[in-house]
């Protein structure tokens, strides 16, 4: 396999961190490279296949030469219970990302015999599986990390490591400058997790990620060039690493989101008019108290607009949470609609009723409100979405805060953002003005750019210059 072998097919290993979160972009961009002739054989857990194994069959009887390859994630060896093979499968992940984290190098092993067995050319792993990229060294296969992020986050993420920032900052709500950022970005320490302040052993994990992370092959990241090019370039040329925008790959599950089976939530949006519903979701992973939900139901009452509120409560607190809400859906019917399972988010942003969408600044879910030209409420809680507020609100200019400033692992405990605020910026976005217009505005441009982007434009060919890079030089030393 050694030299240019102009035809030939390559064989990619692609493997996701078991979360929600990782697993649907890195199974839509699984399915995109296979779209580009690429043999794709995505490895996983027994029950993390299951989200996913309707829609590669569906790209098998299509002809794309992509598979599914099963480990066993070890739950009890790493002290957690049988059958805990996904983040969202704990009531709050926090309680046991530490075991999670060790289930998650135990698979070092199980990966290693797969990649010895086929040998494929280039292999794509979660930034959680930072062993990947020496154990495939061993084998001279290149490791492409996959972050789940944007540029702008990662930039964000170098400045606070190579500055230490926030280390002179005494009080938690004061703000201070990113340093060597294309804009002037601030923070506040309460934006910061713990292991950032304080040392820990999930914090000599994250350290491990950011040294390998400059001895991969490089970086893919679901984004496209256009939406955040200064960002883009700071990465590439001021950070000095390798990586290719592809993005948004959500565009490329378009053709898959379970159309056969029509969500009643889309019958209801059918009788709404054009820009009117506000859509609410804060992803699958982070619970709330009992009165942070109160003040979002009566935020959302009080501002007088039709909205969806996706709310899955999970845990024993969930009947008692629940019951905090007594009369709310009666009070709301006809005028509001609460979805208490999973909701086909794409299909609902791409809606022509929704006219925005409340967000915890997830990279997915603010990569698909960017795809179907909705503007933001920005209500960012963990991870990089303190980030990815910055980049929607100061920088694209396409949403607007609704003021949580804590970041934290159950939504209210530290800071709750009360219904005042809810129902200004809901407001704000969805009641014509200035400044509603001038965000509706600049969503429906980067809905067009995100398009182009992707269909034939730099994403596209990024990707394809990936792909020529790779079968040209098949296995390069890393």
């Amino acid at each position: 396999m050694v030299g240019s072998k102009e035809g030939y097919q390559l064989h990619a290993f692609f493997f996701p961190l078991m979360a929600q979160g990782h697993l649907i972009p890195a199974i839509a961009m699984a399915r995109l490279f296979s779209s580009r002739g690429v043999k794709v054989t995505i490895v996983t857990t027994p029950l993390n296949a299951r989200l996913f194994s309707h829609t590669i069959d569906g790209d098998k009887q299509l002809g794309l030469d992509i598979s599914v390859q099963l480990i066993q994630f070890p739950s009890e060896e790493a002290g957690l219970p049988q059958g805990c093979e996904n983040v969202s499968s704990s009531h709050n992940f926090f309680d046991v990302a530490p075991k999670f984290f060790t289930a998650l190098d135990l698979l070092q092993q199980p990966f290693e015999n797969l990649l010895q067995q086929y040998l494929p050319e280039f292999v794509v792993a979660d930034m959680f599986f930072p062993w990947v990229t020496d154990v495939a060294a061993k084998f001279g296969i290149p490791n492409l990390i996959f972050h789940g992020t944007s540029f702008f986050s990662l930039c964000v993420s170098d400045s606070l490591r190579r500055y230490n920032p926030h280390e002179n900052i005494k009080s938690e709500t004061d703000r201070f400058v990113l340093p060597g950022l294309p804009d002037q970005i601030e923070l506040m320490r309460s934006n910061l997790p713990d292991l950032q302040k304080i040392p820990s052993e999930l914090g000599k994990y994250f350290k491990r990620v950011d040294e390998l992370e400059g001895r991969s092959y490089g970086v893919l990241v679901n984004s496209f060039y256009e939406l955040e090019p200064g960002y883009a370039d700071h990465y590439k040329k001021i950070m000095g690493r390798k990586a290719w925008h592809i993005g948004p790959v959500s565009l490329r599950n378009r053709d898959i989101t379970d159309k056969e089976q029509r969500h009643s939530c889309l019958s209801w949006l059918d009788s709404r008019k054009p820009n009117s519903v506000i859509y609410v979701c804060f992803g699958s992973m982070v619970p709330f108290t009992a009165e942070q939900l109160l003040e979002i139901a009566m935020g959302l009452e009080d501002s007088g607009q039709p909205f969806i509120w996706v709310l899955r409560l999970k845990g024993e607190e969930a009947e008692q949470r629940s019951r905090m809400l007594d009369g709310f859906e009666e009070r709301i019917e006809g005028r509001g609609l609460i979805i208490r399972d999973w909701a086909p988010q794409v299909m609902i942003l791409d809606h022509p009723a929704v006219g925005g969408f409340v967000t915890h600044c997830g990279w997915n879910s603010t990569m698909e409100s960017v795809s179907a030209g909705v503007a933001m409420i920005t209500w960012p809680i963990f991870a990089d979405q303190f980030h990815n507020e910055k980049l929607v609100t100061q920088v694209l200019k396409a949403g607007v805060s609704v003021g949580a400033h804590y970041f934290q692992e159950v939504v209210g405990e530290k800071g709750v953002v009360k219904r005042e605020d809810i129902k200004k910026a809901v407001q704000q976005l969805m009641i014509s003005g200035e400044e509603a217009e001038q965000l509706r505005s600049r969503a429906t441009e980067l809905k067009e750019m995100a398009r182009k982007a992707f269909e034939g434009g730099s994403s596209y060919a990024d990707l394809t210059a990936l792909i020529e890079e790779l079968r040209l030089n098949p296995r390069p030393e890393v």
